[in-house]
């Protein structure tokens, strides 16, 4: 049964993250929002993202007015409400009463829990604000804080954990690299490494620009990638692991001959779908890199590897209840194979760029350095990393660049990225 209005839409993604394990993405391609209209869509998954975002803080304050948990689709149908009530700045009265007619239509168990849904939300929504913002952002699970509390230690790791909670805006690259006139028409701002930022929740196509392919939906983190390989006009250029498209565009519009190859059909189809909007051209292939052999060598690689994808938790609040440590070790040993294989088809004097969306050393600055060890006459080229915009402190060590969430909290942070540029000798 499909739920007719956003906010059981958003109780039932929130119930099939934190109960289920199952990723916001995949019940959405499996059409739990189909039944509702397309602004109802768009509300349903901006309640379910900020619900993810404040469950602590949600339940710490919902804790002094239950006596036990009630079951688990009535404390989806809670954990809404307070969200919408603190978060979102909702009026009580409409909160409270779709909350109560809502457990009353959630089955034999859930019904009789109606009453007490209604007595709670209305003492919660008579709690004052400042007793939800006293409540610290929610933590990262266990698994991963360590790692990060390892790595960055305790400050810097809360910082992050903040960074998750506000969320992540849209950013736009500009297909001709110029991001000042965009800014303007769009009415965002002007990143200092040459991303636009919008204001707010925007419906991208309806934007100047889109139809015309004058830009495309890209993270500051993700774009800064692509500008580190530098390329020139007329190179062979592959960008591994290349969907949903991103980097393929960017390296188009440089004027390189691109090769994007990746392994699912689907996202595949997306990015031609970008490269046609955009006016752009790239070959495409469909296949599995530690099966697929290039007919000659590249001039330049660029492998964006599968990794954990723990830099993009403000994006994507469900991943810290749908992971845990289980695969690292796989995903660890598939990067090294992959970038093994990728530098095998660099030509001699060529360049490789290794990107993983992850916060994690063995993800990043531990792969390049195993891989220098790896391979004689291959160098982590760190003044490839000295581009516009890119601050000193983001540079790690002798590998390549960490970027982190609690970045430019003055302009809304990023994604969590490591890039590295590794030259491989003439």
């Amino acid at each position: 049964m499909k739920d007719k209005t956003a906010r059981g839409a958003a109780a039932r993604l929130v119930l099939g993250v934190t109960g289920d394990r199952v990723a916001l993405s995949d019940q959405l391609a499996a059409g739990a929002l189909a039944a509702l209209a397309p602004p109802d869509r768009a509300r349903a998954q901006r309640l379910a993202l900020a619900t993810l975002r404040n469950l602590t803080r949600a339940d710490r304050v919902l804790k002094p007015y239950l006596r036990k948990n009630p079951p688990p689709q009535v404390r989806a149908i809670l954990r809404v409400a307070v969200t919408e009530l603190f978060a979102e700045g909702a009026a009580a009265h409409g909160v409270v009463s779709e909350a109560v007619s809502l457990t009353r239509a959630s089955g034999h168990k859930a019904e009789s829990f109606a009453g007490m849904v209604n007595a709670v939300l209305r003492r919660v929504s008579e709690t004052p604000r400042e007793e939800w913002d006293r409540h610290p952002a929610e933590e990262l699970p266990g698994w991963l804080r360590g790692r990060l509390m390892s790595a960055y230690g305790k400050a810097a790791t809360i910082a992050m954990e903040v960074a998750h909670a506000k969320g992540a805006p849209i950013d736009l690259t500009p297909k001709d690299g110029d991001a000042a006139p965009l800014a303007e028409r769009v009415g965002g701002l002007a990143l200092p490494t040459g991303s636009v930022r919008l204001a707010g929740p925007v419906q991208v196509s309806d934007l100047p620009g889109f139809e015309t392919g004058d830009w495309w939906v890209q993270d500051a983190a993700a774009a800064m990638a692509a500008r580190v390989l530098a390329l020139q006009p007329g190179e062979r250029v592959l960008d591994l692991c290349a969907a949903p498209g991103g980097k393929t565009l960017q390296l188009a519009a440089a004027g390189a001959k691109v090769t994007a190859l990746d392994i699912s059909d689907a996202r595949m189809a997306r990015l031609r779908e970008n490269l046609t909007r955009c006016r752009l051209s790239a070959e495409t292939v469909t296949a599995d890199a530690l099966e697929w052999e290039p007919s000659e060598p590249f001039d330049a690689i660029l492998l964006d590897a599968p990794c954990s994808a723990t830099g993009t938790i403000r994006r994507h609040p469900d991943l810290p209840h749908i992971r845990d440590a289980s695969g690292l070790k796989d995903l660890f040993a598939l990067q090294s194979t992959l970038l093994d294989r990728a530098l095998g088809w660099l030509r001699p004097g060529g360049r490789l760029v290794f990107a993983t969306c992850s916060l994690l050393p063995e993800e990043g600055e531990r792969q390049v350095s195993a891989a220098v060890e790896r391979h004689p006459g291959l160098t982590a080229n760190l003044g490839a990393l000295d581009l516009r915009g890119v601050e000193p402190h983001w540079i790690a060590g002798e590998t390549g660049l960490r970027l982190r969430p609690d970045f430019w909290p003055e302009h809304g942070g990023m994604d969590g990225f490591f890039i590295a540029r590794l030259d491989r000798a003439g």
